[in-house]
Order: structure tokens, then sequence, then C-alpha cells
């Protein structure tokens, strides 16, 4: 049965109890950067409510020899890599096979760049509060992923803003991140779709559609 406290209806509305709990945030030097596909939907909410610019960051699981769903790290376009080193262990991973899956991942990650953001840059983020926002995380690879690629530009610093998450997860984001806002850390986790009655997939042109919006809305203001 599911905890109604954690279930949301869906993306838009996660985004938008989100952005009420990132509402101390508004007025400050701020990006949202949202994690593809689902994660765009609730950070455009986010972005909206805080009146700042919306872009992407990419990051992408690495996954297991035969098993690509099962994650044992995590990827970004700049090639900052985490690695579930136990696991990596317990798999008998190669290296050749690791630097082979980094590398098709990195590209497969700039194709998306390019689908998503077209010739624009990336904005600067040194100085600026940076809120990187999903639709939820499980083992939390590919957003800490992410959160050591952005440090790398130095920003003020670095929050992390989910609608829902394992507790042990939430609370080792919260040493990586500056700042750690999370609704829900509901028991037991199994899938972050257990909390949304609706989650249906996000498409690309949806993505490519809310990034064109969010840069009408800025422009307009």
């Amino acid at each position: 049965m599911r905890d109604r406290d954690a279930t949301f209806n869906d993306r838009v509305d996660a985004g938008r109890r989100l952005a009420l709990a990132l509402s101390g945030y508004k007025g400050r030097d701020l990006v949202v950067l949202a994690i593809p596909r689902g994660g765009v939907v609730v950070g455009y909410e986010v972005a909206r409510e805080l009146n700042v610019p919306l872009d992407v960051v990419i990051p992408h699981k690495i996954g297991a020899p035969g098993n690509p769903e099962l994650a044992i790290g995590a990827v970004t376009q700049d090639g900052t890599t985490i690695l579930d080193r136990e696991l990596v262990r317990y798999l008998q991973v190669p290296d050749s096979y690791l630097r082979r899956e980094i590398e098709s991942q990195i590209r497969e990650i700039n194709r998306r760049i390019t689908r998503y953001r077209g010739d624009r840059s990336m904005p600067t983020l040194n100085g600026k509060v940076v809120i990187i926002v999903d639709d939820g995380v499980a083992t939390g690879a590919t957003v800490r992923a992410a959160i050591r690629s952005i440090r790398k530009q130095n920003p003020s610093s670095i929050v992390v803003a989910v609608p829902v998450g394992p507790s042990d997860t939430i609370e080792q984001l919260r040493r990586e991140a500056d700042d750690m806002v999370c609704l829900s850390t509901p028991e037991p986790f199994l899938a972050i779709g257990q909390f949304y009655r609706h989650f249906d997939q996000t498409s690309d042109e949806e993505v490519v559609r809310l990034l064109e919006l969010s840069k009408k809305e800025n422009v307009s203001q």
C-alpha cells in the first residue's frame, strides 16, 4: 500500500511542491539544472517558481556487463566518473569494459546535449547557487556524478532537490551537497515510480519544449 504522504500525482505536482520547499532560495543568484528526462518536468516547475533559468546536466549510469539496467556507476560529459568499487570487484568487471562503457555513455550524453541545448552554451556556474533537480533518486550515483562535475565549475553552493528517495541515499547525498531538499523518504523504497500516480516516460521533444519555454519566460521578465 502506498504512503499517501509520499505519493505525487505526477511530475508537475511534484515540481510545484518541491518549488515551495525551495522558496527560501528565491532572489538568490541561481541556476536550476535538471536531469533528463523526467527531472526536466520537475525542474521546469522549480525554475518557474523561483524565476530563474532552467538548463540540464546529463549524467548517465554505467551498466554492468550483460545487465545494463544494473548500475555499477555513473559518468558525466566531462568524464567525471563515480564507480561502485565493491560491486565492480564482486562482478569482476574488466577495466577494458569500463573504458568502453564510459566512452559510449559520454558519446550518448553529447548526443543528448546537442538535442536538448542546440547551439546554446552551458550557463556559467561560477559563483552561483546551483540547484540540481530530478524526479527522484534510488542509488544516487547519477546525482553524485553531477555534483562532482559541477563542483569543478566553482559554484558558490550546490543544492540537490528531489521529491522522493530512500533515506540512506538521501543521507549520502546530504554529505556531498551543500544543501539537500527531499520531500519524502518512504520505506520500503522499491522504485521512484512507486510514489507517483502517473509516471509516464518523458520524451526528448518534451524536454526540448520545456527548455525553450523556460528560456522565453526568462527573456520576457
